[in-house]
């Protein structure tokens, strides 16, 4: 929870909204994929933080000028959001532009960053969700709140039914080419429709996967049973050789990837701090494709794979449970698509949190965001409006990786403290 004290440091704030540069999806429309619809309830919350050589001398009409030639590139993610006449949702292409809001704050990015409330970045992205009035809400958002010493954080909120993280990262990206005037040679794109809603079927269970809300109508959000608090640490390569030697023990011929340590880890750590509430299942989200990006916005590439067991979580071995990470994991990216499509209404469903959820973001590339010559400090990555179960989230520690991971974990506030104190006892973390 973001103290009183922390938000009356956020002052000076002005609303906006930038454009295309010109009219260049005029008339054009996206189709949503059933994957897109699946995760239209969450919002990726992300914000960079840069030393002030990032954007020294630049007024804010010459940083929206940057935007104006990047979002003609982009018209996408500056369209609005309509319903067909069966109700199906689609984008309207460069409607109305991406919301930009200015701050500032009254310390320095080192103190910023010093204070240890992980809270303290929802300040600094705007965490609108989409509707009521769906088809004026923007599902996509910027903040850019100057420091006291002129560094500065650039906010992003951006709607998950556009695409998973590495899709908004490579569209971020994209505008720090635009801060140096090199600019793509074809416009964003978005994977095609796969049609399915032309098909209805007979209803069908609904996958481990999800958990179904609402319905929701044209508030694209759903409220939790219980307070939500995240909390973040860091592991770095030799204690991340540690718990690997820990888990595989004297098993030299086993090899533990970092993700799926962290997961080993988390997961019993989470079945301790819950005691008498069985983490039988869980999820696990990873990206399919180490390839660069390429110009497409997508929700297809993110495998979502169910790891379930019989078995006491907070008994297992932690081999046992790593290997069945590693091993036993079944994809249900064609159950979800299935069950989104088997209504004559399209269902409301939370992918992350419905389970406790595993979320691989470590080779998402935060740190690729270039603006004229100058990376972020620091990045820091959310999943909003998740459900009750919590989320996971595994991302790089600094440029280069060469800090080791920063684990986010976000649980029901009386389930933190207790997670908190096993992680500590256990694992010296």
């Amino acid at each position: 929870m973001v103290s009183s004290k922390e938000e009356s440091l956020i002052h000076d704030i002005k609303i906006s909204t930038v454009g295309p540069g010109y009219v260049s999806g005029q008339g054009a429309v996206q189709e949503l994929t059933s994957m897109d619809l699946a995760m239209k309830l969450h919002y990726l919350r992300t914000t960079y933080y840069f030393r002030s050589q990032a954007l020294e001398g630049l007024t804010i009409i010459n940083i929206k000028e940057t935007m104006f030639y990047w979002l003609n590139h982009c018209y996408i993610p500056c369209g609005r959001f309509r319903r067909s006449e069966s109700g199906r949702p689609y984008i309207k292409c460069n409607d109305c532009g991406v919301r930009f809001i200015e701050a500032r704050c009254t310390i320095t990015l080192d103190e910023w960053l010093e204070l240890r409330d992980d809270a303290r970045h929802k300040l600094l992205v705007p965490n609108q969700v989409l509707g009521p009035d769906l088809s004026f809400c923007p599902p996509v958002l910027m903040q850019l709140t100057k420091f006291k010493c002129g560094g500065t954080s650039i906010g992003v909120s951006w709607a998950h039914v556009l695409g998973d993280a590495f899709s908004a990262a490579g569209f971020m990206n994209l505008w720090g080419q635009a801060t140096k005037r090199q600019y793509p040679t074809q416009p964003l794109r978005m994977t095609r429709s796969d049609n399915m809603g032309h098909n209805p079927k007979s209803p069908i269970k609904d996958p481990l996967a999800v958990k179904r809300v609402g319905p929701v109508g044209d508030h694209w959000t759903s409220s939790n049973h219980s307070k939500m608090e995240t909390y973040s640490f860091s592991v770095s390569w030799p204690e991340l050789t540690r718990l690997q030697s820990k888990i595989c023990g004297d098993k030299n011929h086993q090899q533990m990837p970092p993700f799926e340590t962290i997961c080993t880890v988390v997961w019993q750590c989470v079945a301790k701090a819950k005691h008498g509430s069985e983490v039988k299942v869980v999820t696990i989200c990873k990206h399919g494709s180490k390839k660069i990006f390429e110009g497409v916005i997508t929700n297809e590439a993110q495998f979502i794979k169910v790891v379930k067991t019989e078995s006491s979580v907070e008994e297992s071995s932690l081999m046992e449970l790593g290997l069945l990470i590693m091993n036993q994991g079944v994809d249900v990216r064609r159950n979800v698509k299935e069950a989104m499509e088997t209504n004559t209404e399209l269902p409301d469903f939370l992918v992350y949190g419905a389970n406790l959820t595993f979320v691989d973001l470590y080779d998402v590339p935060f740190y690729e965001l270039d603006v004229r010559g100058q990376t972020p400090v620091y990045v820091n990555c959310a999943i909003d409006n998740i459900g009750d179960e919590g989320v996971v989230l595994v991302l790089p520690a600094r440029k280069n990786h060469s800090d080791g991971m920063t684990v986010s974990i976000t649980l029901p506030t009386d389930h933190i403290s207790k997670f908190r104190s096993v992680l500590k006892k256990e694992w010296s973390l």
